[in-house]
Formats: C-alpha cells, sequence, structure tokens
C-alpha cells in the first residue's frame, strides 16, 4: 500500500522537519527581500516624478487605501492589524528613500506622543523631539518639521487646553488623528515600591493614576514635570525616584516596571492630531469617515451659542465634541472648538458651515480629516 503524499504546508517525516522548515523560511525570507527591494525600487521612481511635478511625497490617504486593501486581501493566517502595521512599516521604509519626513514630538525620547506619530507615520519616519507640544507647534509652523503631532484631548482628563489655544495662532491646520490606548506604567531604578520619595509625569498622567498613588504610594510627592518620558528620564538619576510612562519609556531608561498599568480607568485614551502647513499637505480629501474641526466666537449676546446650533441641526450634521475656552479680553469672551461628523466637500455639511460662519464674530476651520470607525 503506497504511503499518502505529505501535504505541501505540513512538515515532512524527514529525520530533521524543524531543520526543513527552517530551510523553507529562509528561502521565503530570501524572496520577500526581493520583492521589498522591488517595491523600494519603484518607490524612488515615484519620489522622482512627485519631485518633477511638485506633489506632496507624503500622503496619509494613499497610505490607508492601500492598508485597506491589502487587510481586504488577506487571506490569514496573519491577523488584519498586523498585516496593516507591516505595511505601515513597509510604506515608511519606501517613503523614506523618496524624501524622509521630519516629524515633530513631545519628548524626550519615549513618550506617548512619539509612540503616536510611530504609528502613524511608520518607524522610518525623522522624529524631532521638543520640550513642549507649544515647540511642536513652532518647529512645523516655521517648516523645520514638516509635520507635528499633539495631544489634544485625554478620555478622562478632557481636553488639553494648551493645544486647543495653539490652534488660533498657529497657521498649520490638522490633516489627521490617532487614538492611543494610554497604559501608565510605575517605572523605578529599583524593582521595589519601598523607598520611593516621590512620582514624576505630566500632570494628565497623575490626574489619570490619582487612585493608585493615593493607595499605594500616599507619602510619595507628586511632582509635574514637561512629559512622562521626562519623568522617566530622571528617575533614572535617582533611586528614590519613580516615574509614570510607557513602557517603550522603561527599555529606552534601563528602568524596572514596578506596577503596570497602574491608570485609574482601564480605558483611558488621548487624542493626538497630526498638524502641518496647508502648503506641506492641504486638507485630505473626504473619506467617508471624517472629522471637520473648527474654532469659533460669537458675539456676547442672550442666546448666541444657542444661535450656533440651529444650522447644524437645521442640514443634519452631528456635533461629538463642543468645548470652551476664555478669550482672555477680560469682557468674559469665549471660543468654542466644535467637531462636526462630515467633510466640508459635502454638500450638507457646507451649508451648514456657511450660515455658521455667518453668525460667528470669529471663524477658523482648524482641519478636516479621516477618522478611525
Amino acid at each position: 500500500m503506497t504511503a499518502p503524499a505529505t501535504p505541501p504546508d505540513s512538515p515532512s517525516s524527514s529525520p530533521d522537519p524543524l531543520a526543513e522548515l527552517r530551510q523553507r523560511i529562509d528561502a521565503l525570507d530570501d524572496q520577500l527581500l526581493k520583492l521589498l527591494n522591488e517595491r523600494a525600487h519603484v518607490a524612488e521612481l515615484v519620489g522622482e516624478v512627485k519631485k518633477r511635478e511638485g506633489t506632496p511625497f507624503f500622503r496619509p490617504d494613499r497610505v490607508a487605501q492601500v492598508i485597506e486593501k491589502i487587510k481586504r486581501n488577506n487571506a490569514g493566517p496573519l491577523r488584519e492589524a498586523h498585516v496593516a502595521a507591516i505595511w505601515r512599516e513597509i510604506m515608511s521604509a519606501c517613503l523614506a528613500l523618496e524624501s524622509p519626513q521630519r516629524v515633530a514630538v513631545l519628548g524626550p525620547e519615549g513618550t506617548f506622543c512619539e509612540q503616536a506619530a510611530i504609528e502613524y507615520f511608520g518607524g522610518a519616519a525623522d522624529l524631532i523631539h521638543c520640550a513642549s507640544f507649544d515647540e511642536v507647534f513652532h518647529a512645523t509652523a516655521s517648516g523645520s518639521a514638516q509635520y507635528g503631532v499633539v495631544g489634544v484631548e485625554n478620555s478622562n482628563e478632557g481636553v488639553v487646553t494648551r493645544s486647543l489655544d495653539m490652534f488660533l495662532q498657529s497657521p498649520t491646520h490638522v490633516v489627521g488623528e490617532v487614538s492611543l490606548l494610554v497604559r501608565h506604567n510605575l517605572l523605578r531604578r529599583e524593582n521595589s515600591l519601598e523607598g520611593i520619595e516621590a512620582v514624576l509625569a505630566h500632570p494628565q498622567a497623575l490626574a489619570q493614576c490619582q487612585a493608585w498613588l493615593a493607595k499605594h504610594l500616599p507619602g510619595a510627592e507628586r511632582r509635574a514635570v514637561s512629559s512622562n518620558a521626562e519623568g522617566a528620564r530622571l528617575a533614572a538619576s535617582n533611586p528614590a525616584w519613580a516615574g509614570l510612562a510607557s513602557e517603550r519609556a522603561a527599555t529606552q531608561y534601563g528602568l524596572h516596571i514596578v506596577a503596570h498599568a497602574i491608570q485609574d480607568d482601564a480605558y483611558n485614551r488621548t487624542r493626538f492630531a497630526v498638524i502641518t502647513l496647508p502648503a506641506t499637505l492641504a486638507m485630505p480629501p473626504a473619506s467617508g469617515h471624517d472629522c471637520t474641526s473648527l474654532v469659533v466666537s460669537v458675539p456676547n449676546r442672550p442666546g448666541a451659542v444657542h444661535d450656533l446650533l440651529v444650522p447644524l441641526k437645521k442640514h443634519n450634521v452631528s456635533m461629538t465634541r463642543f468645548e470652551s475656552r476664555p478669550a482672555r479680553t477680560g469682557q468674559w469672551e469665549y471660543y468654542f472648538y466644535i467637531d462636526l461628523d462630515g467633510h466640508p466637500s459635502q454638500a450638507h455639511v457646507a451649508a451648514a458651515l456657511a450660515e455658521l460662519r455667518a453668525l460667528c464674530a470669529f471663524y477658523k476651520v482648524i482641519g478636516a480629516y479621516p477618522v478611525k470607525t
């Protein structure tokens, strides 16, 4: 009786099946490397065409289209999220051959802002670490960075007020966003809770972990610093200090993770906005799942705020966020930050915006950009 043939995807019955499988993987790796370099060569040709035509090198809508197509064509066993991450890095590496993208982020190395930038641009982006979000806006507006990434809102602590204030005066606009699941870890040189005199982190991180800190480190000083990564960097210099930061920061500064994910809310997310000058990248086209962000002010009279909402209701435009910030004129006037569901190229959104603008003493579209659903 003839033995059945070994299925092509199953290990053979050879004396060393593991060695044979590793040989197959090595052969596939060689093929992958050849194909990736072929793709990179074509990307270089694309870069030459873009340079002649003066078109943007980085097109986030094109990146999204390619990744969505790859996910649709994925037959497994790789998961869609993993395939998307792989292709984002491939495209990032190819883009670096066309034109490396300079991206300003909140520093030092290891911040959640840096993590958001890598998630959006890929690991081949040239990151410029800044001491504050003000510097991120300035670097992007001045052209020393082509793009910037700034925090705008946390699911627990609300908006990042300084970022909102900067949108008023900055010529940049928003072309994308990243929603990052934020897990704060207690980092320290010593792998112990004993002897911690101070916990250093960004004020929002301290607030997001206040219940855990009150229970486990009630006597430790809570010291606010410019970023969580800065807190981790400082904690590496003093055995009596600890930081609240990411696992990436722990690796960066050689710290122990004394306690994992100590934020009070397990579903703790922060939204980051991707900003650039309109000359670098114009408003992205409608994707079908978009957000339009604007800031407005109205004359200080009865019913003025109510009147802002009438055009939205009239044209069936959903408002997803409404925040107020003092105008600092001393006259009890306010700016209102509004997020709308939709894109200005859509007729009903355009009609609502036109009527809204006529009501405003100040009106500025911060950006219109695709959002994940």
